[in-house]
């Protein structure tokens, strides 16, 4: 990680606008405060992806925040190439001026330069491999899978520099950390499992609890139960017996797969509270 950053730092001058990619699930605990900080005052747009898998309503919520606090933003699905024809649109305007005042001054028409950053397996390289409409990048449904950097061409209008994942070295709550670990942007290797169906379920049984009972056939009784009992209740349903560690992982694919229903665990009610408790420092 201190190496992906550094990297970020070097580069940075060399390109136009930061493209940081965000899950739209987790739209505020995927913002790396690395990345705001060397990032400074360079052009910034936050690509909003998997939002296939997030609550549109709530989709729509953090867009409006974002456009209400000039953060220029879009939310996109890179698997079907929803909303990625708007990256040029929306960063044109960005950086008219800056392009114009070269032009005025003779220079030659180019590219717009970008750098792609954000969390492990936000969907960093499947974007770029969209935008430049081929396989040019490495894609893997784990976190890591981008070991370096390289400047990816998309037509004759952008030019993309893609980086490996960068999480920033210490988490501000547990909060944080458990929904890095839900969404996948956490190694699975580094977490206990049940720890983090645990949370999922204690987060779910109040906010969907009709995806929670359809999926693993559940009754309004079985939501009442402790968090613990209710992950055993879980285990046995799914015919694992008493191995709740090996149903805490079927919970935790099933969740970030979509099975149990599109979700957000992010508002941007939570950004307030969150700056107010110094939650960044």
């Amino acid at each position: 990680m201190a190496k992906a950053i550094r990297q970020f730092e070097e580069n940075l001058s060399l390109v136009d606008i930061v493209f940081e990619i965000l899950d739209a699930r987790i739209p505020y605990s995927s913002q790396n405060p690395e990345i705001k900080r060397i990032s400074a005052d360079k052009p910034h747009l936050f690509i909003m992806t998997k939002r296939d898998l997030a609550e549109p309503e709530m989709t729509a919520r953090w867009l409006k925040y974002f456009k209400d606090n000039d953060q220029p933003a879009i939310a996109i699905d890179a698997k079907t190439q929803f909303g990625i024809n708007n990256v040029i649109s929306v960063i044109s305007p960005i950086l008219r001026d800056k392009l114009q005042r070269e032009q005025d001054k003779g220079m030659k028409k180019r590219p717009i330069r970008a750098i792609s950053v954000g969390v492990p397996n936000v969907g960093k390289s499947t974007v770029l491999n969209r935008l430049v409409n081929r396989r040019a990048a490495q894609v893997g449904n784990r976190p890591g899978v981008t070991k370096g950097q390289q400047w990816l061409k998309s037509g004759n209008k952008l030019e993309l520099l893609d980086t490996p994942g960068i999480l920033w070295p210490k988490f501000s709550s547990q909060e944080v950390a458990n929904k890095l670990a839900l969404t996948g942007a956490i190694k699975d290797s580094v977490f206990h499992s049940d720890d983090i169906a645990l949370f999922a379920l204690k987060l779910f049984r109040v906010s969907q609890p009709d995806q929670l009972q359809q999926r693993y056939h559940l009754n309004d009784e079985d939501l009442q139960l402790s968090d613990v009992d209710l992950l055993l209740k879980i285990t046995a349903k799914i015919g694992m017996r008493d191995d709740y560690e090996r149903a805490s992982n079927r919970i935790i694919q099933d969740i970030r797969s979509g099975k149990v229903g599109p979700y957000t665990l992010d508002t941007p009610e939570m950004v307030a509270t969150e700056n107010n408790d110094d939650h960044r420092n």
